[in-house]
């Protein structure tokens, strides 16, 4: 086999590993969304349900059964500084153990500059020991390749350890879920480093489902996702071009191109269907099929 046609090879197989295992997001309101779009998508897909503050547990525990209900696995997130109390933290538990079966969480610090409860941040939810409590073996945290606006960086690092040793204390398996990006190359450097400082979990990486340019960039603006021209080309938008749609194809392309298992390990997809689940759970198989996967 020639070198051209080895690399041509490694690549299919890394897009095939990065789009066969993909998860999605949805939050409390996109039940009927998601049951519309079941169809086209594979049984068993993680599914995270996100905790928006116009949301009450009710409605994300609802959501959360209905992903199981629909054959996929439910991740509920916990925003730790939105939880109000302990018991409000165990109700929720209690009640997405009893009516959805979940055994997985997401568990991020959330938007608050100050906790409305006891929880300072992702790490103080986890080390109360509730998830396992309730039947949460996996716990996915969150990663930013790009760094975050309020959070220095060497604090972001020493976060992703002590959540690593807090989780294997605790015997929790676990994962990373990132913050969507535009750029393969930061998200490359970051998984680079995150595997030579031992940090060996499974990562998704977040990217956006396809949408129209205007609301990729308005969901851009309110993550503080960078968004300069130069970043956007490489994303295949002209940010002077507003009218158009966008997919994630030029990121998940790049990512398959230099992708290395002993460099990067294990690496799959997270799409956010800010262009709805019907477009987002079709943009797969769509995938796979333009690249013979």
């Amino acid at each position: 086999m020639s070198s051209d046609a080895a690399v041509a090879t490694e690549t299919k197989a890394a897009l095939r590993r990065l789009v066969s295992g993909y998860s999605l997001e949805m939050n409390a309101k996109d039940i009927d969304a998601l049951e519309e779009a079941a169809p086209l998508i594979p049984a068993g897909t993680q599914i995270s349900v996100t905790y928006i503050p116009n949301e009450d547990f009710a409605m994300r525990v609802a959501a959360a059964s209905a992903v199981r209900r629909l054959g996929f696995e439910p991740m509920p997130h916990i925003s730790a500084r939105r939880v109000q109390s302990e018991s409000d933290l165990e109700a929720f538990l209690d009640a997405l153990a009893t009516i959805a079966a979940i055994d997985r969480a997401f568990v991020v610090a959330g938007d608050p500059q100050r906790p409305e409860g006891p929880y300072v941040d992702a790490l103080a939810a986890i080390r109360t020991g509730l998830l396992g409590k309730y039947g949460v073996r996996h716990v996915g945290i969150a990663g930013y390749p790009e760094g975050h606006p309020d959070i220095a960086e060497a604090k972001l690092w020493q976060a992703l350890h002590d959540k690593k040793a807090v989780l294997a204390d605790l015997g929790h398996s676990s994962s990373i879920l990132t913050q969507f990006g535009f750029d393969a190359q930061p998200i490359l450097a970051w998984l680079e480093r995150l595997r030579r400082e031992g940090l060996d979990a499974p990562v998704c990486v977040g990217v956006a489902g396809p949408t129209s340019v205007k609301a990729l960039i308005r969901f851009a603006a309110r993550c503080g996702v960078a968004t300069s021209a130069k970043v956007m080309a490489k994303y295949g938008v002209s940010i002077t071009k507003l009218l158009g749609t966008a997919g994630p194809d030029p990121i998940v392309e790049a990512l398959g191109q230099r992708l290395d298992a002993a460099t990067h390990g294990q690496v799959g997809l997270h799409l956010y269907p800010f262009g709805g689940f019907r477009k987002t759970a079709a943009w797969a198989p769509a995938f796979r099929e333009k690249h013979g996967l």
